[in-house]
């Protein structure tokens, strides 16, 4: 099925109720059952007291309000955060395998959000792992940068090498840091924050993330021309005017800004930039105009459905979130490898 057919605002639509759908029933699951009609009477007297009349028990509100919407929230902006920022790193180095995992943005964050945890930094209050993650991001962005430029000119086949060189350098810091710390319990929590989690979500730990995916998202649908321009080739974009050097430079700082922001409140989630873009153009084409926002909703109810497999498959425990997508990444990095191995070696 093809969105000509379809239609895409039709998509757009089934894929906004599913959204919907998905949040409702992942504040429902889990160790206590609640019924859907809870769930959103509980949201619309938080929202507007007064419009619905309480009567439901204190600890049924404490589960729905404070512990799981803002969970299944904040899954929701991380996952549509991941899949927007892959979509856009894959347009940016014309590489289908590329995503801020596999290029070091990511390490370079937790390289940033690790160093705050453990020494206890708190200059910019409860933005302080936000701003560490994202200048760890921008300084792995701009390692990897310099490093796959050749003759001033960037090269998507360099691009990945520095990356993995730079994820592999920045991941033995973070190792360093944590290897060097004397608080036990700080470690154990920091090494189960790497492997990616939404347990600790707090209403307040959502205003940042959501505002900077809005405003990103935004960004880069106005510049979905010059990201169209750009996957097809550089020739191309600079025939229609991209300046190709700036606009990358440009692209590549604001996708280390989201990854930062998104990577301080959720620890390292890979493979979801990298699967659902590449699975979404099947559906909707290359067009970035329609790409990001699929992408964004696409992202997101797949990490919220992804996070509630991890806090009920062994249950009482919790599985980081970043195990599983890994499980599901993998393969499909190394099928995608396989599929495209002629391709990515010529370029």
């Amino acid at each position: 099925m093809t969105t000509s057919r379809l239609g895409f605002g039709t998509l757009l639509s089934g894929l906004s109720l599913l959204l919907l759908l998905s949040v409702t029933l992942a504040v429902m699951i889990g160790p206590v059952p609640l019924a859907p009609d809870l769930v959103w009477r509980v949201a619309f007297h938080e929202l507007a007291p007064g419009l619905v009349t309480p009567d439901w028990e204190a600890f049924q509100r404490n589960i729905i309000w404070e512990l799981r919407f803002p969970r299944v929230l904040l899954g929701g902006l991380v996952g549509a955060g991941l899949a927007v920022i892959g979509a856009t790193m894959q347009a940016l180095v014309r590489n289908p395998l590329a995503d801020p995992y596999l290029l070091g943005v990511s390490s370079g964050a937790s390289l940033g959000a690790v160093a705050v945890i453990l020494f206890g930094f708190n200059w910019f209050g409860i933005y302080s792992l936000s701003f560490a993650a994202f200048l760890g991001a921008l300084l792995a962005f701009s390692a990897v940068y310099l490093l796959a430029l050749q003759g001033g000119r960037l090269t998507t086949g360099r691009l990945i090498l520095a990356g993995v060189a730079v994820a592999y350098v920045f991941g033995a810091l973070t190792n360093f840091l944590i290897y060097n710390a004397d608080n036990g319990e700080q470690v154990k929590s920091v090494i189960f924050w790497m492997l990616g989690g939404l347990g600790g979500a707090r209403w307040d730990y959502l205003g940042m993330p959501a505002l900077a995916l809005a405003l990103g998202t935004l960004y880069l649908t106005v510049q979905a021309r010059s990201l169209n321009a750009l996957s097809v080739g550089e020739e191309t974009a600079a025939t229609l005017g991209v300046d190709t050097s700036r606009f990358r430079q440009q692209i590549f700082a604001l996708c280390a800004l989201l990854t930062g922001t998104l990577v301080a409140v959720s620890g390292g989630i890979g493979f979801v930039g990298l699967m659902l873009p590449h699975m979404l153009r099947f559906l909707v084409g290359a067009d970035h105009r329609r790409l990001l926002p699929v992408a964004a909703l696409a992202g997101a109810i797949f990490l919220i459905w992804v996070d509630v497999l991890a806090r009920t498959v062994v249950a009482p425990q919790e599985l980081p979130i970043g195990i599983i997508t890994a499980l599901l990444g993998a393969p499909f990095f190394l099928w995608l490898m396989r599929r495209n191995g002629d391709a990515l070696g010529r370029r």
